[in-house]
């Protein structure tokens, strides 16, 4: 059974969360202990705690979320719905595989029960199992990562933290459809590695950019299956991380949006908050990130897939070649583009016709240019 590889929920956390009122979220949450496992078919959303940390060179001791889940469990909840269990930890297993493949069988589990895991982790190349977890679904997925690195790494590095996103490109089963970096620096990547994100019509936006019109990464979020924080895009002044100080990088407000904006989007099926230093401070901030998050999957507006069509305006736009054609929800006023397909080897992809797309890019495409997004979505799909 894959959930023997999770370990209880601590005694110290579960004796703090006794001690709070009715109100707080510890006595909202379902947890497993040494006599007790929830049942997941009443739950929609799972916290698991994978305190891995042997795929980042720089860390010698297992990541500490029990900072993590006091201070997530003292919050209040919103006015929500849906309902949440801790499912406790993975612990580290003999090797780092071991890891991997408890945490891939698990997530895979609880995928298949439409069930949404939230990953908090140590390393972040523990994004890989979540990635693969995705296999027995037999679909295409789209990856986005807030993160300041691309995280390709050298071909002669070894697999880790700062390298995972080669292997999830060269790997089979190959279900990488699309890869979008939110909030990447420019200063921490080779051009090489900004050259093959071009290459392979990647999708990436500079923290300036981000930090500008946090809306930009909207649709991005609403167009992925896996989201991906990586603790280090977000400035030590606000994480409270000094261990590694980092100047430069999203504030509390801005991480949260992001968070906030993956919940909402439909398709989104996991979540996970990687490179945690232990540090008190900086719990704090991942708790307010997890809380937003479920926020936003209880004010889903269920329009993924694409519902009935008299619930969307069509607007189509002739352009010198061809005709672009947008879609605008009645509901919530969001935009998607239609992506044309012209070949029939790729049967998973099917699903992907309407690309999540902004206000801005329909009026990019009024001007007679062609939205950039949906030009690599095209490229994608007849290379």
């Amino acid at each position: 059974m894959e959930f023997d590889f999770l370990s209880p929920v601590d005694n110290e956390i579960l004796e703090y969360t006794n001690g709070l009122s009715s109100q707080h979220m510890g006595s909202k949450i379902a947890f497993h202990t040494d006599r007790d496992f929830p049942d997941l078919d009443k739950i929609k959303i799972a916290i698991i705690g994978v305190p891995e940390n042997r795929g980042d060179s720089f860390s010698f001791e297992e990541a500490n979320l029990d900072f993590i889940r006091k201070e997530f469990y003292g919050l209040f909840p919103g006015n929500w719905q849906s309902s949440i269990a801790d499912l406790g930890d993975i612990l580290p297993g003999n090797s780092i595989e071991d890891t991997f493949f408890a945490l891939q069988k698990v997530v895979s589990r609880l995928l298949k029960k439409e069930i949404i895991p939230i990953i908090i982790g140590g390393s972040q190349d523990l994004i890989y199992p979540l990635y693969r977890a995705y296999d027995t679904l037999e679909q295409m997925v789209n990856l986005v990562s807030i993160d300041s690195k691309f995280d390709f790494g050298k071909q002669e590095d070894r697999f880790s933290t700062n390298s995972y996103m080669s292997k999830i490109i060269v790997d089979e089963p190959n279900n990488l459809f699309n890869y979008c970096n939110i909030g990447y620096q420019t200063y921490y990547n080779s051009q090489e590695e900004i050259d093959l994100i071009e290459k392979l019509y990647f999708d990436c936006y500079r923290l300036g950019e981000i930090s500008n019109n946090i809306a930009l990464a909207e649709p991005v979020l609403r167009d992925a299956d896996l989201v991906n924080i990586d603790l280090n895009s977000v400035k030590s002044s606000d994480s409270g991380n000094f261990t590694n100080f980092i100047p430069n990088g999203f504030n509390g407000k801005e991480i949260c949006s992001l968070a906030r904006y993956a919940g909402i989007s439909d398709k989104v099926s996991c979540f996970a908050v990687f490179n945690h230093t232990n540090s008190k401070q900086e719990s704090v901030l991942i708790a307010q990130i997890i809380w937003y998050f479920i926020e936003g999957v209880n004010f889903r507006s269920n329009e993924y897939p694409f519902g009935a069509k008299d619930l969307y305006s069509k607007y189509i736009v002739p352009l010198e070649e061809q005709e672009l054609v947008f879609y605008k929800s009645n509901k919530t006023e969001r935009w998607w583009i239609e992506i044309p397909f012209f070949s029939t080897t790729h049967n998973k992809m099917k699903k992907n016709t309407l690309l999540p797309c902004s206000h801005d890019e329909y009026l990019i495409a009024c001007n007679q240019e062609i939205p950039e997004r949906w030009w690599k979505a095209q490229r994608k799909n007849i290379v």
